[in-house]
């Protein structure tokens, strides 16, 4: 699986708003070319290359090593859903690969030793893109740990597959610990392969199958870091963040459409329009307490829990819109090139995060026996 994203110097963007100016003037590009990538089922190297340009590769990494703390610092949190709204609002691919990238770089900066932290960060600055690939179907191996680790097995599902140049992987050693370990996804051991049966969205996202063919990597924490709470479960708020900016696009570009057709006035409309706008406010309204809290320095009591139900607030706001933006537009959302078509299949395919009914559950259960949330 071949792809082509060239490796050079990444930005360094001056500050947070600096970077969002940036991003939000490279999004009509990004949506332009959307439609022909998805057509293709091509990974948006180009897409992804203009991150890189604008900073927003290095802007993860802490300020300790020249970055802006966007996920790793809790000064950060604003900034960073602001970022990976923007992103999904130009196109859901982007944004997922992104999201992997700034994630893949928290887990190093929260569990990887020192000298694995600066390698990351001189990494991000030299222009390489961080994949997180934990799919767990087929477990890969660790044999090795901790001194000398090596992966081998494969991962039958990842993002930014033969493009990412860097990835943390989840991975299992004969005892059944889980652990977490930095390869070099470049590192010729490891193979690529597009996917039999590509998802239905997010064709865009570079979707393949990893294997490892006895790959050195190194190991991040302890066995068991990376799935203790709420750490585990709170990183589902940036994933999050990225749907919600593909429920803007999705309610910004019907609107646009029932205006062209002079039906923008229409009682009915307005209605179902309205009933949208709704669901995306109470959804971005959940998002910008769960990034705090999420984010923040100290660990609130009902962190988990409170993200746990932002995921699902995002999830409910962005079907029912999918549901009033379909039915408001008829067959024509349903039939490419209409741009309704590809961002609504991305979006349900993004919004489908593991486990939604434990997420759901275990967020009730905290507040029943709790204060609800204020």
């Amino acid at each position: 699986m071949e792809i082509a994203y060239p490796i050079s110097g990444a930005t360094i963007p001056p500050s947070a708003s600096a970077l969002l100016e940036r991003i939000a003037a490279a999004l009509p590009a990004m949506r332009a070319r959307a439609e022909p990538l998805d057509h293709a089922a091509r990974f948006a190297a180009a897409d992804v290359a203009e991150m890189r340009a604008v900073g927003c590769l290095v802007a993860p990494i802490p300020a300790r090593f020249g970055g802006l703390g966007l996920g790793t610092e809790p000064a950060g949190a604003s900034a960073t859903l602001a970022m990976l709204r923007l992103i999904g609002a130009g196109s859901l691919a982007v944004g997922r690969v992104i999201e992997g990238h700034v994630n893949a770089l928290r887990l190093v900066m929260r569990f990887g030793a020192p000298a694995q932290q600066r390698q990351a960060a001189a990494d991000t600055r030299d222009g390489h893109l961080f994949a997180l690939w934990i799919a767990e179907r087929e477990p890969v191996l660790l044999t090795g740990a901790p001194h000398a680790p090596v992966l081998r097995g494969r991962k039958s599902f990842g993002s930014a597959v033969g493009a990412a140049t860097r990835a943390i992987v989840s991975a299992t050693d004969a005892a059944g610990d889980a652990w977490l370990v930095s390869v070099a996804a470049d590192h010729p051991n490891v193979a690529t392969e597009a996917l039999a049966y590509p998802p239905q969205g997010m064709r865009a996202a570079g979707n393949g199958r990893i294997t490892f063919h006895d790959v050195p990597g190194g190991v991040l924490g302890a066995p068991g870091d990376y799935l203790r709470e709420p750490e585990f479960s709170a990183g589902a708020w940036r994933a999050s963040a990225v749907a919600s900016g593909g429920l803007d696009a999705l309610i910004e570009t019907a609107c646009a459409q029932l205006r062209v057709q002079g039906r923008g006035t229409d009682p009915h409309q307005l209605a179902r329009m309205g009933h949208a706008l709704i669901a995306r406010e109470t959804a971005s309204l959940w998002l910008h307490k769960a990034a705090h809290l999420a984010e923040g320095p100290t660990d609130s009591p009902d962190r988990q829990a409170y993200i746990n139900l932002a995921r699902i607030a995002v999830e409910s706001a962005g079907l029912d819109a999918l549901r009033l933006v379909q039915r408001s537009l008829g067959l024509a959302a349903f039939v490419p090139p209409n741009p309704i078509e590809r961002l609504s299949r991305d979006l349900a395919t993004l919004l489908r995060q593991p486990a939604p009914d434990e997420a759901l559950t275990d967020g009730a259960a905290y507040y029943m026996q709790r204060d609800l949330p204020p």
